[in-house]
């Protein structure tokens, strides 16, 4: 019996001996050769594993007939109206906002106007006092006739043949001369009323009765047209042969949630050599008054335009090491299978996703649309749609 039971310990024995060391075990040895020789094991083991199931990859595709292919949908490619639009940012100013300022200088005498009134063109809004002007041309004017009735007798009588020619020039020339004192006194007194400039509204007086102006200084109105308006903005030179006058232009004002199409009015010949743009300015209407001067507004200025421009979706285009742009087309090949063809393109400008594509595809032509980053050049695909 004990020599059966020494040959089967001794079998255990070996059997115990060549048990595998786990991962778990080398790393507890805390002997740097055992990990280093485990983890190279591993590695080899791995190595084999990869390569053996790449082999049955293979043998799996040539013997399997139902072998999978990428599922894509695809569109057909037409040509279509292109609008490009550039967006740019500007103030609605109007022409007829100014500060008036008196031409005469004295005390302001009388403000016949007051803030949010209406006035029109030529309406006397405010009176400089005069000094005494209105007196001094009430004399000149009695003057004035004395002279007329003066050069009056005295012409009869040259008509006559009567008196000398110096004394009837004299009097032509005194006559004259008081009618010109006379048109200038005026003038300067018509300086003492401040008068609407255009039609509008009051928007602030700014000097009360009674304080002492000075001309080309003191501010005393505001008055403000809105029925007038329009949008500056600035636009960069390398638009100056596209952006011109007649260009067509949609604004957005977004404080008032108003959108309206207009056209480019005026465009600016000169190019500020600070920031390289020129000015343009587009016409507002204004019919509620609600555009206010100064409030911004949002420019989107169609610079180009293709009647039948190839646009496809951004997502679709796939770029290469070589920066070349590049889509899938649909075909077939020699076995009639359906199959993806890498097709190269040249692109120019875009509009949101769309892109608008001027070399490599043509109209008709069938791209990959869902599916097109999971497919390879020749690949065959299946076609859902």
């Amino acid at each position: 019996m004990k020599n059966l039971v020494y040959p089967f310990l001794f079998l255990l024995v070996i059997a115990c001996g060549k048990k595998e060391t786990t991962v778990a075990d080398t790393i507890a040895s805390n002997d740097i050769k055992s990990i280093r020789a485990k983890k190279k094991e591993l590695a080899t083991q791995q190595q084999n594993i990869i390569a053996q199931i790449k082999q049955l990859n293979t043998a799996i595709e040539k013997l399997d007939p139902n072998k999978k292919v990428p599922l894509v949908t695809t569109f057909t490619i037409k040509d279509t109206l292109f609008n490009h639009y550039i967006e740019l940012q500007g103030s609605l100013q109007t022409k007829q906002n100014l500060v008036l300022t008196p031409e005469y200088a004295g005390i302001l005498s009388q403000v016949f106007v007051k803030e949010g009134q209406y006035v029109n063109r030529g309406q006397v809004l405010a009176r400089i006092d005069d000094g005494g002007l209105s007196q001094q041309l009430s004399q000149m004017e009695i003057q004035t006739q004395l002279a007329k009735t003066t050069f009056e007798r005295q012409e009869r009588l040259w008509n006559q043949k009567i008196g000398s020619e110096i004394q009837y020039l004299q009097a032509k020339t005194a006559y004259e001369a008081q009618e010109k004192a006379v048109d200038q006194m005026k003038s300067t007194i018509a300086k003492t009323s401040i008068r609407a400039p255009f039609n509008g509204r009051i928007d602030d007086v700014i000097t009360e009765k009674g304080a002492v102006v000075a001309p080309g200084q003191t501010q005393v109105f505001r008055i403000v047209n809105l029925s007038q308006m329009y949008v500056e903005a600035e636009v960069p030179e390398r638009y100056v042969s596209t952006i011109k006058k007649g260009t067509s232009v949609s604004v957005d004002i977004p404080v008032i949630g108003k959108t309206l199409n207009a056209k480019v009015r005026q465009a600016g010949s000169f190019i500020n050599p600070a920031n390289r743009t020129y000015k343009v300015e587009v016409a507002v209407p204004n019919k509620e008054k609600n555009i206010k001067p100064n409030l911004t507004a949002k420019l989107k200025i169609n610079d180009y335009t293709n009647p039948k421009a190839l646009l496809i979706p951004q997502s679709l285009i796939s770029e290469n090491a070589a920066g070349d742009q590049y889509v899938f087309a649909v075909n077939k090949n020699n076995k009639n299978e359906t199959i993806a063809t890498q097709k190269t393109i040249i692109t120019g400008l875009t509009q949101g996703s769309l892109v608008e594509v001027m070399h490599g595809i043509k109209a008709g032509d069938i791209l990959v649309s869902e599916g097109a980053r999971s497919v390879k050049n020749q690949q065959p695909i299946e076609v859902l749609n």
